[in-house]
Formats: structure tokens, C-alpha cells, sequence
């Protein structure tokens, strides 16, 4: 469950954002400073990491938009709380470009 490909209409609406969480294992998006605009989508076997490099992003003036699963009784879903994050949930599950979702879905905003 960790890898999930993100779909291309999303992909699209984001084609100009930086993504320092691509789909290769060799890069470290954690290690390095982000853009004005990130678009993330990661690892979601554990997203704190992300979670909290995106924060600090954030707070750094960047804008930061991450595509989440719906957890809300995690750590990482109460530090998204606690930065002011705005939430858009999913209607329905997202077909992921190589897989369907076995879970629910949602962006993640922090501006």
C-alpha cells in the first residue's frame, strides 16, 4: 500500500508544480528545499515525514498541496489540523494510474 501512482487528470492539473516525491525510489524530496508551488504525493505507508517537511514548507511561504489517504486518527492528520490545512475530501475512490484505491482519498492545502 505504500506507491501509488498519481492519475493523470490530476497530474495534468498540476503538470507546472515541482514534485519532489516522484515515482522512483532514488530521489529524496525530504533532503531538499521545495518550490512556490509542490505538488506531493507520498509514500503512504508513512506520510509524517512529508507531512511535517510540508508544513515547514509552508511556513517558509511556500504553497504546498498533497494528495492524501483519509486517516483522521493519525499524527500526521492532527499536525495538518493544527497548521491550518484546507481539507478537499473525494466523493468517491480515485482510480490511481496503476491500481485502484482500496481507500479514501483527499487534497491537502497548505498556504
Amino acid at each position: 500500500m505504500d506507491n501509488y501512482e498519481t492519475p493523470g487528470w490530476l497530474l495534468k492539473i498540476f503538470k507546472d508544480w515541482y514534485d519532489p516525491c516522484p515515482f522512483y525510489a532514488s530521489f529524496n524530496g525530504l533532503k531538499i528545499e521545495w518550490a512556490d508551488r509542490t505538488f506531493v504525493n507520498p509514500p503512504y505507508s508513512n506520510p509524517l515525514p512529508w507531512v511535517e517537511k510540508a508544513i515547514k514548507e509552508k511556513r517558509e511561504g511556500m504553497i504546498i498541496v498533497m494528495l492524501l489517504r483519509v486517516d483522521t486518527s493519525t499524527k500526521w492528520f492532527a499536525k495538518l489540523i493544527q497548521a491550518d490545512a484546507e481539507i478537499l475530501w473525494f466523493s468517491r475512490r480515485l482510480k490511481f494510474t496503476d491500481k485502484p484505491a482500496n481507500f479514501p482519498s483527499m487534497l491537502v492545502i497548505l498556504k
